[in-house]
């Protein structure tokens, strides 16, 4: 190779590389919360009105043939976290009903988020499918903790679709899901830094629907991986909280 076309070569890596490196990674500023709200589903009410969108828009895997549009909303107070998913759908399914059942298999909103600044490894997964079913559990070295039902009904969950279908809404269906979740819930698990301005979490966002006829798995912060994992801390975005 003549010593020009080997500079030219280089160069190009060089630029690649560098384009890649300089990528920032997803981060989310969480405004405070002051006051009160009913945990509706309702995306239009005063209280989301100002927040920012979190757009959940990277697919992993293979490409489905309709592509769900989904964004997220979120705020905290000192003593929770509030969450709020629009979700553009098609082919949707809701088939488990059981506290901590698959239910990412069915059409599903899913919240991972490692609240221990010091432990940026150890994470909490919060799944939730449209009927309003859950799924929690807690991640520490490798192994991994259920949140039992009866410590997740301090949560609240309201969801527009019903809690089960007979089979799947083929044709294009809106739904929305909101959640509130007491910190308390957290610490029975696990360490938590308090949310508070300039703390830091890191956090991913998801949607999946693994069994429909139209699977696909979707996320907030990039995952490079060959094959659809949401289980990658390491991939993980920032939320910074205002």
């Amino acid at each position: 190779m003549k010593k020009t076309s080997l500079l030219l070569l280089l160069a190009c890596v060089f630029m690649i590389s560098v384009a890649h490196s300089s990528e920032k990674p997803a981060m989310y500023k969480v405004k405070k919360f002051q006051g009160s709200m009913k945990i509706d589903a309702s995306w239009n009410k005063a209280q989301w009105k100002k927040v920012k969108e979190i757009p959940i828009e990277n697919f992993m895997g293979q490409i489905p043939a309709f592509q769900p549009r989904v964004v997220a909303k979120m705020m905290y107070d000192s003593q929770n976290i509030y969450m709020i998913y629009k979700v553009e759908d098609r082919h949707v399914r809701i088939q488990n009903t059981k506290f901590n059942s698959p239910v990412s298999t069915d059409a599903c909103v899913e919240f991972f988020f490692a609240p221990d600044k010091d432990w940026p490894l150890r994470y909490f997964n919060i799944e939730i499918n449209a009927g309003g079913t859950a799924l929690m559990a807690y991640h520490k070295d490798g192994k991994r903790t259920n949140v039992t039902e009866a410590d997740f009904n301090v949560a609240e969950v309201a969801h527009t679709l019903p809690k089960k279908l007979d089979q799947e809404i083929s044709e294009p269906v809106t739904w929305f899901l909101e959640f509130k979740m007491p910190l308390s819930l957290l610490a029975k698990y696990g360490n938590y830094t308090q949310p508070e301005k300039g703390v830091k979490w890191k956090a991913n966002f998801y949607k999946t629907s693994s069994r429909s006829t139209n699977p696909h798995y979707i996320t907030w912060s990039v995952v490079q991986n060959p094959v659809p994992q949401f289980h990658l801390p390491q991939y993980f975005g920032t939320l910074m909280f205002k």
